[in-house]
């Protein structure tokens, strides 16, 4: 009898398991429709992994516009500067084999670097602290220049910032760590990255930085025209400089498989992830990051990840065991990347709730709508509970996004509303002046870029802006 009674005890615990993932599956399968549609998202590729196995992997939408061929296993979504990701496990499997050093300056690897440059050290690279300078913003550095000729045109440049001091983002960065991979492994970048993180994966991975390259399978990127009201091809072609930084395209199976590898220490071992996710002192003692991973929280519970092109992201979760893969091909009005992975997160895990993400999504969601009535009423909703939680950058960047949609008076009214809300903020009121000027209110633009540089008298932007108005209250 007793035995029966056990057997029928882990049934029940068994199906009651089994009726909660289900349940789990739904849930995350509807708040990824419902954010498809709310976000225009073309195509989209979801997974989760918890406690060693995939719970949840769902395809939405079409590879490209064109044919409408359907997202699947054997997609390629190109993951921009999530690609960082994998370059950053490869620089640290150099330091486990003890070929490289967090503390070696890049000098030992590189040659012929700039003054400037030979003090810098690996662990800078990593960090984004390096002040080197960024070769994305130098239009006459073309995508089919050579690295080393990069190195030779920016050295005619001054650094950004004292090396070590703050965080600044950088793809030169990500050039230099490929440069020393090579160097220390007599490898392509690329066959480093796949031999030693993709060996049985190899034909769902590839890198690419040309939108432009017919790659069979490869998803279409595709950028919201806000004057045509529809989407474009991607057009970007940055070369193989680029491809440690944003160059990776790869399946979800592919992708899943690779953070499953990294949990289970097939890569690194556990020390040495915890050294790569260790936040790194920075000078200013302001910015927070680890050794090339963003550092999340929810409910002081840690995690680790990266997004990028703003159609992509991945959070490992280390203390729940579980890992989230976000890739997409597009957006419509707001970047969803964050909130997917932090609702889902949420679905999964009560614990890992993040109220504050859920009710900026919430308030984005709400100003997206075409009729958004309702978005202010919404948004005080969620004040009256919250008082504490300060939403100025949020109402800020959507009211940049309707702008550049061509709702100029619905931007006008987040502006105010973040006025109202950050009456302190040179910031907000220097963002309303904008949003009358676009109107051309020039009396009301006028008196907010005054009251913006009275709270800032360093705006500059703004002093600008009140003199070429009262020029052009001149002449009316």
């Amino acid at each position: 009898m007793k035995q029966i009674l056990l057997t029928a005890l882990a049934l029940n615990i068994s199906t009651l398991a089994f009726s909660q993932q289900t349940n789990q599956y739904k849930l995350i399968d509807n708040y990824l429709k419902e954010a498809i549609k709310a976000n225009q998202i073309p195509g989209l590729a979801v997974g989760v992994i918890k406690d060693g196995k995939v719970i949840f992997e769902q395809y939405y939408g079409a590879e490209n516009l064109e044919d409408l061929k359907k997202v699947s296993p054997t997609s390629m979504f190109r993951v921009y500067s999530t690609s960082k990701l994998v370059t950053n496990v490869g620089i640290f499997q150099l330091i486990e084999q003890g070929k490289l050093s967090l503390e070696d300056n890049i000098s030992k690897y590189v040659e012929n670097l700039p003054k400037d440059w030979q003090n810098v050290k690996i662990k800078n690279l990593l960090t984004h602290s390096s002040g080197i300078p960024n070769f994305i913003a130098f239009s006459d550095i073309l995508p089919e220049y050579s690295s080393s000729k990069t190195i030779e045109r920016l050295s005619k440049e001054k650094m950004d910032f004292t090396t070590g001091n703050e965080y600044q983002y950088n793809q030169t960065n990500y050039m230099l760590l490929s440069m020393i991979i090579e160097k220390i492994t007599g490898q392509s970048f690329e066959n480093f990255i796949l031999n030693s993180q993709f060996s049985d994966a190899k034909n769902q991975v590839v890198f690419s930085s040309n939108a432009l390259e017919k790659i069979p399978n490869r998803i279409t990127k595709y950028n919201y025209n806000s004057e045509t009201k529809e989407y474009e091809k991607s057009t970007d072609i940055e070369g193989k400089k680029a491809y440690p930084g944003n160059g990776l395209a790869i399946t979800l199976p592919a992708f899943l498989k690779w953070s499953s590898h990294l949990s289970k220490n097939d890569f690194l071992n556990q020390k040495t992830k915890d050294m790569m996710w260790q936040p790194f002192e920075y000078g200013n003692k302001k910015n927070v990051f680890a050794y090339g991973w963003e550092i999340s929280k929810a409910n002081n519970i840690p995690s680790y990840g990266f997004s990028g092109g703003n159609v992509s992201a991945y959070r490992i979760f280390p203390q729940n065991n579980m890992a989230i893969v976000m890739m997409s091909s597009g957006y419509n009005f707001f970047p969803a990347q964050y909130q997917i992975v932090n609702h889902v997160a949420a679905i999964i895990d009560k614990n890992l709730t993040d109220a504050y993400s859920l009710a900026e999504e919430s308030i984005i969601l709400e100003f997206s709508k075409k009729d958004n009535s309702n978005a202010e009423k919404n948004y005080y909703n969620i004040k009256t509970k919250n008082p504490k939680w300060n939403f100025e950058d949020t109402l800020n960047n959507i009211g940049y996004i309707l702008l550049r949609n061509s709702r100029i008076n619905e931007a006008v009214k987040v502006f105010a509303l973040n006025t109202k809300e950050n009456p302190q903020s040179a910031n907000a009121f220097d963002s309303l002046g904008e949003g009358y000027f676009s109107v051309k209110n020039y009396a009301l633009a006028l008196e907010n870029y005054k009251k913006s540089l009275e709270l800032n008298a360093e705006n500059t932007y703004a002093s600008n802006m009140i003199n070429k108005i009262q020029d052009l209250m001149k002449k009316d």
